[in-house]
């Protein structure tokens, strides 16, 4: 590709290749710390620190404080989610809990309670100043009182 935005490649979900998985029959209770691409067809119960993408599959279960690069649901999540990418729910997915990224996607029929907070990679938001949208929306809510 000619035309692609610096970083694009190394900031992408590195779905094609898994490094780990976590079997259907397996069941793994208190603090897993992993890197690379995981998949999730088990259970985690407690805390999951991963250095890499994570893929709960559909058979998967992940009852835990999630913190990762990127993770894709298409079983269920239960617990809060840190993400510094992005958190895709499919449509057989679920997610209880609250969630940190800087995007988020849940695809029709997938099942997410709890909130978001969207974190951003603009400067400006880090500096404390709002986007040029959000700083007109507050303008326009505030002289409307």
């Amino acid at each position: 590709m000619m035309f692609k935005k610096a970083g694009t490649e190394q900031d992408a979900p590195k779905w094609d290749r898994v490094d780990t998985i976590i079997g259907k029959n397996t069941h793994i209770n208190g603090t897993v710390t992993s890197t690379g691409v995981l998949r999730v067809d088990g259970k985690i119960e407690g805390q999951l620190i991963h250095r890499g993408d994570l893929i709960v599959g559909e058979s998967g279960t992940v009852e835990a404080t999630v913190s990762v690069r990127h993770i894709t649901i298409a079983g269920r999540v239960r617990g809060n989610v840190e993400a510094e990418g992005k958190i895709e729910i499919v449509s057989t997915g679920q997610l209880l809990g609250d969630v940190k990224s800087s995007g988020l996607i849940i695809a029709d029929g997938a099942v997410f309670v709890g909130k978001s907070e969207m974190n951003p990679t603009n400067a400006s938001v880090d500096n404390g100043q709002l986007p040029v949208s959000e700083a007109a929306a507050t303008r326009e809510t505030k002289g409307t009182n």
